[in-house]
């Protein structure tokens, strides 16, 4: 029987699935009698501080599982797991705070939802659909626009609307990705 291990990269993994409902706490929360003396801004500060953490801990697994040969089958379902957490936590809790749109969430969080049934039933036919360039774009505007919706900078929402339109765009890509194959 082959032992299983816990490598670094799917800690790191586990460690950002953990840090997204913390975030959620510090946006949804706010009125919990351990948050009754501080300022709302203080909070935004400690959800933008998760939610950096959580992105640089997204980095380094992919990177350390590259560099040192460490990809597995068990982080190739907690990276995008916690990826979705994240992105969920965020665009929730900061629509909770009313930063964000309803529609831009409903859309962002059906078409995370549909890929991630979509790249399930592609594998369970022996199909990869993997991530394209607008896939990687798409997570990386989805988390820019995360952190200036939560420090509440300008042009957030602006952000949050191409983010929008990028991740329907590469979820139109997957979606011919899967029936090209």
């Amino acid at each position: 029987m082959k032992k299983r291990s816990l490598n670094l990269p799917n800690a790191l993994a586990l460690f950002r699935i953990a840090l997204a409902p913390l975030m959620l706490w510090f946006f949804i929360d706010r009125d919990n009698v351990i948050f009754a003396s501080w300022h709302p801004t203080w909070l935004d500060y400690f959800a933008g501080l998760v939610f950096v953490i959580a992105s640089i801990t997204d980095f380094f697994d992919g990177y350390i599982a590259r560099q040192w040969n460490q990809i597995t089958k068990l982080g190739g379902i907690l990276d995008p797991l916690a990826d979705k957490m994240l992105v969920l936590a965020g665009f929730l809790g900061l629509m909770v705070i009313d930063r964000a749109s309803a529609w831009a969430v409903f859309l962002i969080l059906s078409r995370e939802f549909f890929i991630t049934g979509l790249r399930v039933v592609a594998a369970q036919e022996g199909t990869d659909v993997r991530s394209t360039m607008a896939g990687k774009i798409k997570t990386v505007i989805q988390m820019i626009a995360i952190g200036f919706l939560t420090v509440n900078w300008p042009f957030a929402t602006e952000l949050l609307w191409l983010a929008v339109i990028l991740t329907l765009y590469s979820g139109y890509e997957y979606i011919r990705d899967y029936f090209k194959h």
